[in-house]
Protein backbone atom coordinates (compact mmCIF):
# COMPACT_ATOMS: atom_id res chain seq x y z
CA UNK A 1 0.00 0.00 0.00
CA UNK A 2 1.13 3.35 -1.13
CA UNK A 3 1.73 5.65 1.68
CA UNK A 4 4.04 8.48 0.44
CA UNK A 5 4.48 9.97 -3.23
CA UNK A 6 7.98 11.26 -4.61
CA UNK A 7 8.17 13.86 -6.69
CA UNK A 8 10.41 14.65 -9.40
CA UNK A 9 10.76 18.43 -9.72
CA UNK A 10 11.89 19.79 -13.24
CA UNK A 11 9.27 18.40 -15.59
CA UNK A 12 7.25 16.80 -13.88
CA UNK A 13 5.89 19.45 -11.26
CA UNK A 14 7.08 22.63 -13.16
CA UNK A 15 7.04 22.72 -17.20
CA UNK A 16 11.15 23.97 -16.83
CA UNK A 17 12.85 21.45 -19.14
CA UNK A 18 12.70 23.75 -22.01
CA UNK A 19 13.35 26.82 -20.31
CA UNK A 20 16.88 24.21 -18.99
CA UNK A 21 17.91 24.03 -22.61
CA UNK A 22 16.94 27.40 -23.69
CA UNK A 23 19.59 28.19 -21.17
CA UNK A 24 22.26 26.18 -23.22
CA UNK A 25 21.09 27.30 -26.57
CA UNK A 26 21.39 31.09 -25.03
CA UNK A 27 24.86 30.61 -23.69
CA UNK A 28 26.38 28.27 -26.31
CA UNK A 29 25.51 31.13 -28.69
CA UNK A 30 28.86 32.82 -27.03
CA UNK A 31 30.86 29.90 -28.69
CA UNK A 32 29.77 30.30 -31.82
CA UNK A 33 27.59 26.96 -31.07
CA UNK A 34 23.70 27.00 -32.68
CA UNK A 35 21.98 24.61 -30.47
CA UNK A 36 17.98 23.94 -30.46
CA UNK A 37 16.56 23.94 -26.72
CA UNK A 38 13.96 21.62 -28.32
CA UNK A 39 16.35 18.68 -29.55
CA UNK A 40 18.51 19.23 -26.65
CA UNK A 41 14.94 18.54 -24.16
CA UNK A 42 14.67 14.79 -24.16
CA UNK A 43 18.61 14.34 -24.94
CA UNK A 44 19.41 16.04 -21.51
CA UNK A 45 16.27 15.20 -19.54
CA UNK A 46 16.70 13.88 -15.90
CA UNK A 47 20.91 13.88 -16.61
CA UNK A 48 23.33 14.89 -14.30
CA UNK A 49 24.47 18.89 -15.40
CA UNK A 50 28.29 17.68 -15.22
CA UNK A 51 27.46 15.20 -17.96
CA UNK A 52 25.69 17.29 -20.12
CA UNK A 53 28.30 19.58 -20.01
CA UNK A 54 30.32 17.05 -20.94
CA UNK A 55 28.45 15.95 -23.91
CA UNK A 56 28.12 19.46 -25.24
CA UNK A 57 31.99 20.18 -24.64
CA UNK A 58 32.66 16.88 -27.17
CA UNK A 59 29.76 17.23 -29.21
CA UNK A 60 30.69 20.60 -30.54
CA UNK A 61 34.06 20.25 -29.77
CA UNK A 62 34.25 23.41 -27.48
CA UNK A 63 35.50 23.99 -24.06
CA UNK A 64 33.15 25.80 -21.83
CA UNK A 65 34.75 28.72 -19.14
CA UNK A 66 35.34 27.87 -15.59
CA UNK A 67 32.53 30.36 -14.76
CA UNK A 68 29.73 28.66 -17.46
CA UNK A 69 28.03 26.95 -14.67
CA UNK A 70 27.16 30.29 -12.76
CA UNK A 71 26.48 31.84 -16.13
CA UNK A 72 24.21 28.93 -16.66
CA UNK A 73 22.47 28.86 -13.74
CA UNK A 74 21.87 32.68 -13.61
CA UNK A 75 20.49 32.70 -16.79
CA UNK A 76 18.10 29.30 -15.86
CA UNK A 77 16.90 31.93 -13.26
CA UNK A 78 16.10 34.50 -14.82
CA UNK A 79 14.22 32.37 -17.62
CA UNK A 80 12.51 30.81 -14.35
CA UNK A 81 11.46 34.03 -13.00
CA UNK A 82 9.72 35.28 -16.17
CA UNK A 83 8.74 31.83 -17.97
CA UNK A 84 8.03 29.11 -15.34
CA UNK A 85 4.39 27.35 -14.81
CA UNK A 86 3.40 24.16 -13.19
CA UNK A 87 1.68 21.43 -15.32
CA UNK A 88 -1.61 21.90 -15.49
CA UNK A 89 -3.97 19.82 -13.06
CA UNK A 90 -0.48 19.30 -10.36
CA UNK A 91 -2.08 21.89 -7.77
CA UNK A 92 -5.64 20.24 -8.22
CA UNK A 93 -3.64 16.75 -7.97
CA UNK A 94 -1.39 17.90 -4.95
CA UNK A 95 -5.03 19.17 -3.25
CA UNK A 96 -6.38 16.19 -3.57
CA UNK A 97 -4.06 13.55 -2.51
CA UNK A 98 -4.02 12.76 1.32
CA UNK A 99 -0.43 11.33 1.50
CA UNK A 100 3.03 12.20 2.84
CA UNK A 101 4.20 14.01 -0.19
CA UNK A 102 8.24 15.22 -0.58
CA UNK A 103 9.87 16.24 -3.86
CA UNK A 104 13.71 14.79 -4.64
CA UNK A 105 15.46 16.56 -7.43
CA UNK A 106 18.86 16.32 -9.30
CA UNK A 107 19.20 20.27 -9.53
CA UNK A 108 20.34 22.39 -6.22
CA UNK A 109 18.05 22.63 -3.10
CA UNK A 110 18.32 26.40 -3.65
CA UNK A 111 16.97 26.02 -7.64
CA UNK A 112 13.91 23.70 -6.15
CA UNK A 113 12.62 25.91 -3.89
CA UNK A 114 12.31 28.50 -6.31
CA UNK A 115 10.99 26.55 -8.65
CA UNK A 116 7.80 25.81 -5.61
CA UNK A 117 8.20 29.13 -4.34
CA UNK A 118 7.16 30.66 -8.37
CA UNK A 119 5.10 28.07 -9.05
CA UNK A 120 2.98 28.30 -5.40
CA UNK A 121 3.31 24.92 -4.88
CA UNK A 122 5.75 25.29 -2.04
CA UNK A 123 2.72 24.58 0.60
CA UNK A 124 2.22 21.22 0.11
CA UNK A 125 5.94 20.28 0.47
CA UNK A 126 6.90 22.09 3.41
CA UNK A 127 10.78 21.28 3.94
CA UNK A 128 10.51 17.59 2.49
CA UNK A 129 12.78 18.62 0.13
CA UNK A 130 15.65 16.37 -1.19
CA UNK A 131 18.61 17.66 -3.58
CA UNK A 132 20.95 14.90 -5.39
CA UNK A 133 23.30 17.50 -4.31
CA UNK A 134 23.12 16.90 -0.57
CA UNK A 135 23.86 12.93 -0.84
CA UNK A 136 26.27 13.26 -3.86
CA UNK A 137 24.11 10.87 -5.77
CA UNK A 138 22.34 11.08 -9.10
CA UNK A 139 19.57 9.10 -11.08
CA UNK A 140 19.69 6.83 -12.29
CA UNK A 141 21.56 5.73 -8.92
CA UNK A 142 18.73 4.72 -6.55
CA UNK A 143 20.40 6.81 -3.54
CA UNK A 144 18.31 9.75 -3.60
CA UNK A 145 15.05 8.12 -3.23
CA UNK A 146 16.20 5.41 -1.02
CA UNK A 147 16.87 9.03 1.31
CA UNK A 148 13.74 10.28 0.44
CA UNK A 149 11.81 7.75 1.83
CA UNK A 150 14.17 7.30 4.92
CA UNK A 151 13.86 10.73 5.88
CA UNK A 152 10.01 10.69 5.41
CA UNK A 153 9.93 7.42 7.35
CA UNK A 154 8.73 5.59 4.93
CA UNK A 155 9.78 1.76 3.65
CA UNK A 156 10.83 1.84 -0.37
CA UNK A 157 7.80 -0.86 -1.10
CA UNK A 158 5.33 2.00 1.03
CA UNK A 159 6.67 4.87 -1.54
CA UNK A 160 5.86 5.90 -5.26
CA UNK A 161 8.15 7.96 -7.71
CA UNK A 162 6.47 10.29 -10.15
CA UNK A 163 9.10 11.18 -12.75
CA UNK A 164 9.16 12.60 -16.12
CA UNK A 165 12.64 10.86 -17.34
CA UNK A 166 13.81 7.33 -18.50
CA UNK A 167 17.07 7.98 -15.76
CA UNK A 168 14.42 9.11 -13.07
CA UNK A 169 12.34 5.65 -14.04
CA UNK A 170 15.08 3.85 -13.49
CA UNK A 171 15.87 4.96 -10.42
CA UNK A 172 12.35 4.35 -8.57
CA UNK A 173 12.68 0.80 -10.36
CA UNK A 174 15.99 -0.23 -8.58
CA UNK A 175 15.25 1.27 -5.74
CA UNK A 176 11.46 -0.97 -5.55
CA UNK A 177 9.56 1.64 -5.28
CA UNK A 178 6.04 2.15 -7.31
CA UNK A 179 7.31 3.98 -10.89
CA UNK A 180 4.94 6.65 -12.35
CA UNK A 181 5.47 7.82 -15.67
CA UNK A 182 4.68 11.78 -16.11
CA UNK A 183 4.23 12.23 -20.19
CA UNK A 184 2.08 15.37 -20.64
CA UNK A 185 3.33 14.87 -24.30
CA UNK A 186 2.55 11.04 -24.86
CA UNK A 187 5.75 10.20 -26.02
CA UNK A 188 5.11 6.90 -24.65
CA UNK A 189 8.84 5.55 -24.92
CA UNK A 190 8.64 3.03 -21.92
CA UNK A 191 7.98 -0.71 -21.44
CA UNK A 192 4.25 -1.75 -20.45
CA UNK A 193 5.63 -2.35 -17.10
CA UNK A 194 5.89 1.44 -16.15
CA UNK A 195 2.33 2.91 -15.18
CA UNK A 196 2.20 6.46 -17.36
CA UNK A 197 -0.26 9.13 -16.54
CA UNK A 198 -0.84 12.30 -19.35
CA UNK A 199 -2.19 14.21 -16.82
CA UNK A 200 -1.25 15.15 -12.91
CA UNK A 201 -5.24 15.06 -12.25
CA UNK A 202 -4.91 11.12 -12.94
CA UNK A 203 -2.36 10.75 -10.51
CA UNK A 204 -4.68 10.17 -7.43
CA UNK A 205 -6.94 7.22 -9.47
CA UNK A 206 -3.59 5.68 -10.20
CA UNK A 207 -2.52 6.01 -6.07
CA UNK A 208 -6.00 4.49 -4.85
CA UNK A 209 -5.66 1.25 -7.14
CA UNK A 210 -2.25 0.96 -5.61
Amino acid sequence: MIKCVIFDCDGTLVDSEYLCSLGFELLLKNYGVHANANEMVDEFRGKKLDLILRSLESKYKIKLADDFVISYREQVSNLFETDLRAFDGVKEALSSIDLAMCVASSGPREKILKSLRLTDLEEYFSDNIYSAYDINSWKPEPDLFIHAANEMGFKASECAVVEDSVVGIRAAKSANMKAILFDPNKQGSLDSSVTCIHNMCDLKNILVRT
